[in-house]
């Protein structure tokens, strides 16, 4: 059973919370008039989380922003922070705790107003701005100009959705959105093959820092608001391409009727501009060989309050799946204050952006050649030899390291520390060089520092230790989370700990837990909002051995030209057949956006 107070707090919870603290708000006029130009009823009411220091805990610093119509608040503090109890399961018991202001705390809104009357608060006064003069106001301020390249097929789509099946060149794919977790993939094959069984996100962490009470007690951990649940409708030319198919997502939360997320999964074919190989020869002979990388992609993004997180799942024409989120929105802030530039940059006249972290866990149960794997390790090593050809000379020689982890211990690799660089799921089975058939776990990564395992709540998140773990596939372990370890993270639901036992991995069926992040310490140019350059982590699972020779070269999409040939033909050149069939503009369905409707 799960005690009733590690429930996630509700729409209906978090409406009588803001009732409360508007009544509370009511006994401070004076000071929210000099303060902040308010009466308190227009201001943005901020959660927090987890709520407390125990289990059993029911207590959240609310935060208070300035709330301009038609542009985040997530910039605009007034300074002002509550503290709530409402662990009680009657709302008339609910009560303020603490009120906190510009560095000091106070007992209760009474206190605060009365010290303001008295003339002993130190009182910074806020002008409240227009939405075209704010901070981080992300209307355009220039006219829009000639339309930039646009992404489109010139005979269709060449990939098939079938209900939530996809099939594209070679590839399956079962996809699907949990309404907690958010995006899952099921039954990954490819040339008929599975590869992986499950592919699916399990958290999403933001740990922050501040000198603020709300900004250094957050941790969020995001399924237990709804990864899935608030991954709303995609912008078509913007968050997908234009001619991507979007397909709509239905979940069941807090209500008796499902819900529909119109649109807000799209999946297109990407051409990255990039060869996936190529060579040009000029010595011999003659010729040039290549193939574009083109991609097939489903991807989903979600609003977690301020923050957007772009989930991207790809397929490529290698036989490799790449794995990716990049961070974009609204940075959270804090109300500048003393020393607030130890924990951030000064964004705003008395904005402060507060350092934080980032990080992801992904589950990836990889079915390599069958269901029973071992995990293999691969990286360099060098030996100090005689030269064999010079004896009285010597040679650092660069040689290969194999090791076969048999045990879950072993296959632990702790966030900080290196791990090896070839980390592989192999199969029994051979390939024609008799290699095992395998494949690679390539982690792209910088996260910051897991918090210190001393740390209350740090079980509740101790996937976090690790950037990959490995372990044997339980029908009771089939996630490393659990919605209810947010509110009560000191005995948590689900310990990701427990998980590693030192359990047998040689030919067994086998899980990768896969840990990606970064840390993010905002800065000037995350006004308006953080961009996806540089902000973007995730993993590869590439083949290694598992075929004889790379798969693609069985691409109908592949070049070679010769000096022998005519490289006009279309018959030998299909680049040579674009002009005709993409020489008329594409037939694109009208802009519509409902994205609002279902809010």
């Amino acid at each position: 059973k799960v005690p009733y107070h590690r429930r996630p707090v509700t729409g209906k919870e978090y409406m009588d919370i803001n009732a409360l603290i508007q009544r509370e708000l009511k006994k401070a006029p004076h000071f929210l008039t000099a303060c902040c130009e308010t009466d308190g009823t227009d201001l943005a009411i901020l959660t927090t989380a987890p709520r407390g220091f125990k289990s059993g805990d029911r207590t959240t610093w609310f935060v208070l922003f300035h709330n301009v119509a038609g542009t985040g608040y997530y910039l605009l503090p007034v300074g002002l922070e509550v503290l709530v109890e409402h662990r009680d399961l009657h709302v008339s018991h609910w009560q303020l705790h603490k009120v906190f202001y510009n560095g000091r705390y106070f007992a209760s809104t009474g206190d605060l107003e009365q010290e303001f009357v008295a003339g002993t608060l130190e009182v910074v006064r806020l002008k409240k701005t227009q939405a075209d003069e704010v901070l981080g106001s992300m209307r355009p301020r220039r006219p829009p100009d000639s339309p930039g390249p646009l992404h489109f097929e010139p005979q269709g789509p060449r990939y098939r959705v079938t209900d939530n099946r996809i099939t594209f060149q070679g590839w399956s794919i079962a996809f699907g959105m949990n309404p907690n977790s958010g995006p899952r993939l099921f039954d990954i094959r490819y040339r008929g093959e599975r590869i992986v069984y499950e592919l699916s996100l399990q958290e999403a962490l933001a740990l922050y820092g501040s000198n603020c009470p709300g900004g250094m007690s957050t941790r969020y951990l995001d399924g237990s608001f709804g990864i899935g649940r608030f991954a709303y409708e995609l912008v078509r030319g913007l968050d997908c391409p234009y001619t991507a198919t979007y397909v709509d997502r239905h979940y069941l939360v807090e209500s008796d009727s499902p819900k529909t997320n119109q649109n807000s999964l799209c999946i297109f074919e990407h051409d990255s501009a990039l060869p996936l190989r190529r060579h040009f020869s000029d010595s011999q002979s003659f010729y040039y060989g290549g193939l574009r990388k083109n991609t097939l992609v489903i991807r989903t993004i979600s609003t977690l309050i301020n923050y957007d997180y772009i989930w991207d799942f790809m397929f490529h024409g290698s036989g490799a799946v790449e794995v990716r989120v990049h961070a974009t929105g609204y940075i959270s802030t804090s109300f500048l204050h003393s020393q607030g530039t130890d924990y951030g940059n000064k964004v705003g006249p008395h904005t402060l952006g507060t350092m934080h972290l980032h990080h992801m866990h992904y589950k990836v149960d990889l079915d390599v050649g069958g269901q029973l794997n071992s995990l293999e390790t691969q990286d360099m090593e060098y030996e100090l030899i005689k030269d064999p050809w010079s004896m009285q000379n010597t040679i650092e020689r660069l040689y290969l390291r194999r090791e076969t982890l048999e045990r879950e211990d072993e296959a632990v690799f702790p966030l900080d520390a290196p791990m090896p660089r070839y980390v592989s799921f192999a199969s029994p089975n051979l390939n024609k060089w008799r290699h095992p058939r395998s494949y690679r776990i390539q982690i792209v990564s910088f996260a910051g520092k897991h918090l210190p395992t001393s740390s209350s709540m740090e079980r509740s998140i101790s996937w976090g230790r690790y950037q990959l773990a490995v372990t044997r596939r339980k029908e009771e372990e089939p996630t490393s989370t659990s919605i209810y370890n947010q509110n009560d993270p000191w005995t948590p639901t689900v310990a990701f700990a427990d998980f590693i036992n030192n359990e047998t991995i040689t030919n067994e069926d086998l899980v990768a837990w896969i840990s990606v992040g970064f840390l993010h310490i905002p800065h000037a140019e995350d006004v308006p909002n953080t961009v996806t350059v540089g902000n973007g982590v995730g993993f590869f699972l590439r083949p290694y051995n598992y075929f004889d020779e790379d798969p693609s070269v069985d691409s109908p999409d592949s070049i070679y030209l010769s000096s022998e040939q005519d490289n006009r033909a279309c018959g030998v050149n299909p680049l040579a057949c674009l002009p005709p069939t993409a020489s008329c503009a594409p037939r694109l369905p009208p802009f519509r956006y409902g994205g609002f409707l279902n809010l």
